[in-house]
């Protein structure tokens, strides 16, 4: 086994886990989930089933990433924060039938205690503020806050929020606005 999973933690059959990955106390990794290569798993998170979690993640405590949800490599996923996936969910009816896929590109940021709503896409290297409760796809590089989220800003690959002229003076990055969105030049 080339990945730690603390003693606290259960991992079912049928998961594969990528070398270098840590998985802390009292998680569980449920049956056909997929986490990739150096992923620092948080206590008390839940993953799957039939989750994707890409390489170089890092998942806070109290995160659980159902069934339908990817993250792509390098996604930050803050303490506490939520993932939904279905739409409309009642304790009496059974609607797992009815789940909504969830794409979380490269580098992305959730920030602590946000909400993403199920069936959206959150574009490479968007920043999702603490707190934000996210109902619609998000563009790559956006700066999201408050409920319902509002793009508030561009930020660069590094994190930080960019002028309007779209230069990082942290790591002097240049991204440029293009049909496709925003992109590195």
């Amino acid at each position: 086994m080339d990945y730690f999973v603390h003693e606290s933690s259960y991992v079912d059959d049928n998961c594969q886990i990528g070398a270098g990955t840590k998985i802390w106390h009292f998680c569980h990794i449920m049956s056909g989930s997929v986490i990739g290569e150096n992923c620092n798993i948080g206590q008390n998170v839940v993953i799957g089933p039939d989750a994707i979690v890409g390489n170089n993640c890092r998942i806070q405590n109290n995160v659980s990433i159902y069934k339908g949800v990817t993250l792509e490599d390098k996604v930050f996923c803050g303490p506490s924060m939520v993932f939904t996936n279905v739409y409309n969910p009642r304790a009496g009816m059974r609607k797992m039938d009815q789940a909504r896929p969830t794409l979380v590109k490269k580098g992305v940021t959730l920030g602590a205690n946000c909400t993403i709503v199920c069936g959206i896409t959150i574009g490479r290297y968007a920043f999702i503020g603490a707190g934000a409760v996210v109902t619609s796809d998000v563009p790559a590089h956006a700066l999201l806050v408050g409920n319902p989220a509002k793009q508030v800003g561009v930020v660069c690959i590094c994190g930080e929020t960019l002028p309007e002229d779209l230069a990082c003076v942290t790591c002097g990055t240049r991204l440029t606005k293009s049909e496709n969105g925003i992109e590195k030049i």
